[in-house]
């Protein structure tokens, strides 16, 4: 498997290896990581800024990360998000901190944000930037 197939695909599988109740930040218009969770029995919600259409069995609200509803996210273990703009990623940060759940990122090419963060590979480098506290 090659391109972005597999870059969705091994964050997929890690996220079903690894939590229960995610949600994807800045879905647009790629639910593949959405669908493959759903395929394994994990159920995921998922945000975007804008309304994007999306396939009737997922779970799409619309917000906006600079200021949040915070009831969106109530239940969380995890927030990721799969290529967002550098400028998200403090405001993920700040929600990831506020419900207290992991934040991963898989960057566009070689970007992070900061020191990068905690860098797992699980066949792609995804990058941990807040970690549950109790862990």
């Amino acid at each position: 498997m090659t391109g972005y197939k597999h870059i969705e695909n091994s964050i997929g599988q890690y996220i079903v290896r690894h939590y229960r109740c995610p949600v994807e930040i800045g879905v647009g218009n790629n639910f593949t990581v959405v669908e493959l969770l759903g395929g394994n029995g994990i159920h995921c919600r998922c945000t975007d800024i804008k309304h994007v259409n999306h396939p009737e069995n997922i779970d799409f609200f619309r917000d906006d990360i600079l200021s949040p509803d915070i009831s969106l996210y109530h239940g969380a273990d995890l927030l990721y998000s799969i290529r967002p703009g550098v400028e998200m990623i403090p405001p993920l940060k700040n929600l990831a901190a506020t419900i207290d759940c992991d934040l991963l990122v898989y960057h566009l090419g070689f970007e992070s944000w900061g020191d990068g963060g905690e860098k797992i590979d699980c066949g792609v480098t995804l990058h941990r930037y807040y970690r549950f506290s109790a862990r």
